[in-house]
């Protein structure tokens, strides 16, 4: 088990705003980062825009750098800068490599990183989580960390840590007892906490 006292990404006085900003918003961020050097964070549930917003004001509060997945194409002129500046990480759908091995390689290539994927995939309803935030963690032998942004009581931030045994089913029994009470801004949106 790690330590809870990772090295912070971000300046206090970032930190501070974010804060600042979530308690006005009526948000509190859960202070809880695990002195981990790389691991991907489960971001669920997704169910509204507002959750990015969140999530940012959250990482930034926490002072830890959140990596994202999106399509290559969100990265071109006037926004890609800063969508890159803000955690973005182009994957290409038509590469030959999928993107759970594109995002493999690029934990590879780091000494530090954190990865958010939502494994609803979208903020519409979904029927079932996506399996790709289990493989990738798998793949670049990085923990999983159950992160979570509960609107019935208006706190996002970090749970337990889980390192995937290879036995997904048995795991997501432990995820799924975790997110069980944990409400997303759009309840009708939520997805079952089962694997397609």
């Amino acid at each position: 088990m790690s330590s809870l006292s990772r090295p912070p990404e971000y300046g206090i006085v970032l930190a501070t705003i974010a804060r600042l900003l979530l308690r006005l918003f009526g948000w509190r961020a859960a202070r809880q980062v695990p002195n981990l050097p790389k691991f991907v964070i489960i971001g669920a549930p997704h169910t509204s825009n507002w959750d990015g917003l969140i999530l940012i004001l959250m990482a930034f509060a926490l002072r830890v750098r959140l990596h994202w997945l999106g399509k290559h194409t969100l990265f071109k002129p006037p926004f890609g800068g800063l969508l890159k500046a803000l955690g973005g990480i182009p994957i290409d759908r038509a590469a030959s490599r999928n993107a759970v091995e594109q995002a493999v390689e690029w934990f590879n290539g780091r000494n530090r990183a954190v990865l958010v994927i939502a494994p609803e995939g979208t903020r519409s309803r979904a029927d079932r989580w996506k399996t790709g935030f289990y493989h990738i963690a798998q793949g670049a032998n990085v923990p999983l960390v159950l992160g979570f942004i509960d609107y019935s009581r208006k706190t996002a931030g970090l749970g337990p840590v889980i390192d995937p045994t290879g036995d997904l089913d048995a795991d997501m029994q432990t995820i799924r007892a975790f997110y069980t009470g944990i409400t997303g801004r759009h309840e009708e949106r939520m997805s079952d906490i089962t694997l397609g």
